[in-house]
């Protein structure tokens, strides 16, 4: 059977996964893609509230996930 897990692909090139979460549907898998993707916009603004010079807000940048399907 198939398991699914969620592969973040950043603006900068750099690809990140959890080998650790896997499953067993691809809805769950893009449900945790979006919490994912709505932690790093949230950390991205805690980052510019507490020093802005330093973690300017780039809206430019994409960062972006994928599902990728890989057998267990």
């Amino acid at each position: 059977m198939a398991k699914y897990i969620v592969e973040l692909h950043f603006s900068d090139g750099e690809i990140v996964d959890d080998p650790d979460m896997k499953f067993d549907t691809e809805e769950d898998a893009y449900e945790y893609g979006l919490y994912l993707h709505s932690c790093m916009n949230t950390g991205k603004e805690i980052l510019h509230m507490s020093n802005p010079g330093d973690y300017p807000l780039d809206d430019d940048a994409d960062d972006d996930y994928e599902i990728v399907v890989k057998k267990a």
